[in-house]
């Protein structure tokens, strides 16, 4: 048999590339940023060339401590050797593999390790290529399980005031982020809300899990009562709000949500692409709180945030219910052609290992109460209204300018970025702080004590 694989050549492209990579743009004004303001960036671009471990290094060679995670997402810090060398010898193995009515081994692999760490009946996994998709994918099941168990007048869905969940339809018309939302027409019919949790006045500076608002849960009822129990399909909600600025759960609330669900046969999914893979100590929330969902969406930390990929772990229950019929006809008409692509699995595969072999999951328990001092310590300085954290994430938020919203944490974003190499997220005037789990003592010392510093200064 001859071999018809094409011979390339072992030096230049690589070259071309990093130079492309590493360096000032020539022109930037093609690329259309995502959730930026564009014309603002593009006066004063923030450009990250490389990275390594807790640390960026931009263009002009400044080294920059990751403050964030990049975006929620790399738990394990960055260009870990065992990741980078898993998907190394992939692309040069099998760089695609269709998976509608075919397959390759990986994505069996992945889905067997994913359930075995994951909460009990969550057994079967659904791959998809962000936590966007994998929110719409969690949405359309839920739909599809309700009409396949005789129940397809249950299409109604339910989300959260300041919920986030992605950037699709169904993904924005569950959320509860105006702005997300507002420029986009009717969206979906037939969702509604849940209050939000977030009660500065009674909860302001809570360490962990805030002590008033269990009540909020009740909410659900309100809804149910409006709506009637038999026209809803499934509730989902973070279990800590991310993209809001870090709102958490009061004590007691996910339970008591659990067991309206319960009450009315209504799913229950958790939306954990933020804190899924160690952010809060376990490797998912519904562990940390003992509240066991119906489906989990995840993306994000799933591969290191090396390669998109999402996942949806669905209750085993769901899946049987679609396990009938002539076994030649296809379960469920929905997928992606990247569902359980070979490169995300293997750096997926990877990134399991990497988190078992530095036991990360369990790093943010041990981490958590320095964490929690350091970030609590600085609650006196010149407009801070709230400290919120769990696990290894944290927000503060700040006091907003009159008549200039989200100016003030802009300001502190830019300050530390430019002049104190530390990087860190703003939503709104709420600072998010979400690091690689790899982070010493000696991080978190240094991260504080530049927000001392920066907000200190920042009027």
């Amino acid at each position: 048999m001859t071999d018809d694989r094409p011979v390339l050549p072992t030096s230049g492209y690589g070259d071309h590339y990093a130079r492309q990579a590493t360096s000032q743009p020539d022109a930037m004004e093609a690329f259309w940023m995502p959730f930026s303001a564009n014309r603002q960036f593009k006066a004063a671009p923030r450009l990250l060339a490389s990275a390594a471990g807790m640390f960026y290094t931009t263009v002009d060679g400044r080294e920059i401590l990751d403050g964030t995670g990049g975006l929620w997402c790399c738990n394990a810090g960055h260009a870990r050797p065992r990741i980078v060398e898993a998907v190394q010898q992939q692309i040069a193995t099998l760089d695609f593999a269709p998976t509608f009515q075919m397959g390759h081994p990986l994505p069996f692999a992945l889905a067997e390790r994913l359930v075995a760490i994951a909460p009990d009946h969550l057994n079967h996994v659904f791959f998809t290529n962000s936590g966007s998709e994998s929110v719409d994918t969690a949405l359309k099941v839920a739909l599809a399980y309700h009409r396949a168990r005789g129940e397809g007048q249950r299409t109604r869905l339910i989300g959260r005031e300041k919920g986030y969940h992605g950037v699709g339809f169904g993904g924005i018309s569950v959320g509860g982020l105006p702005n997300n939302r507002k420029f986009f027409g009717s969206l979906l019919p037939g969702v509604d809300h849940l209050r939000h949790t977030l009660d500065i006045e009674r909860n302001a500076f809570s360490r962990g899990l805030p002590l008033h608002g269990v009540e909020l849960a009740e909410d659900l009822e309100r809804l149910v009562l409006l709506h009637d129990a038999s026209t809803i399909a499934a509730v989902i909600i973070e279990p800590v709000a991310g993209s809001a600025g870090v709102v958490l759960p009061p004590e007691g609330y996910l339970k008591r949500i659990r067991e309206i669900c319960d009450k009315h046969g209504i799913l229950l999914i958790f939306d954990e692409v933020i804190t899924g893979f160690g952010r809060v100590g376990k490797a998912f929330a519904a562990q940390r709180f003992d509240v066991q969902p119906d489906m989990i969406t995840t993306a994000k930390g799933l591969t290191n945030g090396c390669v998109p990929m999402g996942a949806v772990f669905i209750a085993d229950r769901i899946h049987d219910t679609f396990m009938h019929g002539p076994e030649n006809m296809i379960e469920l008409f929905h997928g992606y052609t990247y569902s359980g692509h070979p490169l995300a699995c293997a750096a997926a595969l990877a990134t399991l290992d990497t988190y078992a072999e530095e036991d990360l999951f369990e790093k943010a328990i041990e981490l958590e109460a320095y964490w929690a001092d350091a970030i609590h310590a600085l609650r006196e300085l010149p407009n801070v209204v709230d400290i919120r954290n769990i696990g290894l994430i944290g927000a503060i938020e700040l006091a907003s300018r009159p008549g200039a919203p989200g100016a003030r944490a802009y300001d502190v974003f830019t300050r530390c970025f430019h002049e104190e190499n530390l990087l860190i997220r703003v939503t709104g005037d709420v600072i998010a702080l979400s690091p690689p789990l790899i982070l010493t003592r000696g991080h978190i010392d240094r991260i504080f004590q530049t927000l001392a510093h920066v907000i200190g200064q920042t009027a």
